[in-house]
């Protein structure tokens, strides 16, 4: 569901300056295995939320905006606060037919149904978004990046067309980052040339059906640091995601299929030259049980090389569990609206595989349990 804010406005010199926020705490339970923070058969409250944003519009044409964030998420985040987006938006054309503009800053990159708003809990349909498409692991690669967008925005008699175009410098300075790109942590430092950024989406019948294609094109050579375990190497990530979603009055569906080829070469021996077919779904239904309660399911798969499901190759090459190569996440959560600004969540997940699992919560692979168990509570307020 989309997030209807409750802002603030102030009159700043003719200019309607909107003010809003939000403040949301996890607590993680599993029964094997970490993430979100050290959860293993404990209760971790390391997965925090805290956001403020804030748009002007001193013309009609041109709007300014820009948001801080504090994200905690066990070992892959610290919290830091850091300028989650700042951009300027120029509407160059716009009439009955649509709009069509610019922007330029640091964006949020569209990417899927919901990355665009994927920190803000109220846009979210589940405390945790599927992972086969949006890995927390990776949150920091995939989030947001300095460049410009462009988009048009048409309206038919048949529905309306949402596209956008963007090539920007993706976040790739941070120790998570490096680490979700080669699985450790290495001396040196990721270099990337501009990632190009695709995205059409079709609305039906007033947003009732919806059709999305994303495209990526993500290249970044390695530059060694001092006594470094890595040599300089290069990656190619390009993920096509395939997305669908249908909303009735009371319930709706939704499905969300990636292909994402990556190749790495020229690391050394501690990364061998590799290329992974990876392919990953999930499709998710929820279903509004009263006005303030809504429940959700959801079946959500992974796989690293679509080659070799099941990891049994890997695990005959490397020695390590097979079942690091995939994840089967079953999914059931429940919503309630305490009021229009509080809201809270609880969701179980049973697990078959840790392949989404992050290296920094998990270091040794050769302790992770096949199948495990995730319980998961929420509480978010916005403004």
């Amino acid at each position: 569901m989309l997030w209807t804010t409750f802002a603030h406005a102030i009159d700043l010199m003719g200019s309607e300056l909107q003010l809003h926020g939000f403040l949301t705490q996890g607590v993680v339970i599993t029964s094997d295995n970490n993430f979100l923070g050290q959860s293993n058969k404990k209760a971790s409250t390391d997965f925090r939320e805290i956001g403020v944003n804030a748009s002007l519009r001193p013309t009609s044409d041109l709007q300014l905006s820009a948001g801080l964030l504090s994200h905690k998420a066990g070992a892959t985040d610290n919290g830091e606060v850091r300028l989650d987006y700042g951009l300027i938006d120029w509407t160059a054309s716009s009439n009955e037919q649509g709009r069509s503009g610019i922007r330029l800053g640091r964006l949020k990159n569209s990417f899927g149904l919901y990355n665009k708003t994927r920190d803000v809990a109220f846009t979210r349909p589940s405390i945790l978004l599927p992972q086969s498409i949006y890995f927390e692991r990776t949150r920091n690669l995939t989030i947001a990046g300095d460049g410009a967008e462009l988009y048009i925005d048409r309206n038919y008699e048949a529905g309306n067309l949402f596209v956008t175009l963007a090539l920007g410098k993706p976040q790739i300075g941070s120790e998570a980052s490096k680490v979700a790109l080669v699985g450790l942590t290495p001396n040196g430092s990721f270099e990337s040339k501009l990632v190009p950024i695709f995205q059409v989406i079709y609305e039906g019948d007033g947003g009732k059906y919806r059709l999305g294609f994303t495209a990526v094109h993500f290249d970044a050579s390695y530059n060694p640091g001092v006594r470094d375990v890595l040599q300089a190497g290069q990656l190619k990530y390009t993920p096509k995601i395939f997305s669908a979603q249908y909303n009735a009055e009371s319930w709706s569906v939704t499905s969300e299929y990636a292909l994402r080829p990556v190749s790495t070469r020229n690391f050394g021996p501690n990364s061998p030259d590799a290329f992974n077919d990876g392919q990953s779904y999930y499709v998710q239904g929820s279903y509004r049980l009263a006005p303030k309660w809504e429940a959700l399911l959801r079946y959500d798969v992974t796989y690293i090389d679509r080659g070799d499901r099941d990891g049994k190759a890997f695990a005959a090459a490397t020695h390590l569990p097979s079942f690091t190569r995939f994840s089967k996440d079953w999914t059931a959560g429940v919503r309630f609206d305490l009021t229009p600004e509080f809201m809270l969540r609880a969701e179980y997940h049973r697990v078959d595989g840790t392949g989404y699992l992050p290296v920094q919560d998990n270091p040794n692979p050769r302790t992770l349990e096949r199948r495990w168990d995730m319980f998961m509570l929420l509480a978010s307020f916005r403004f």
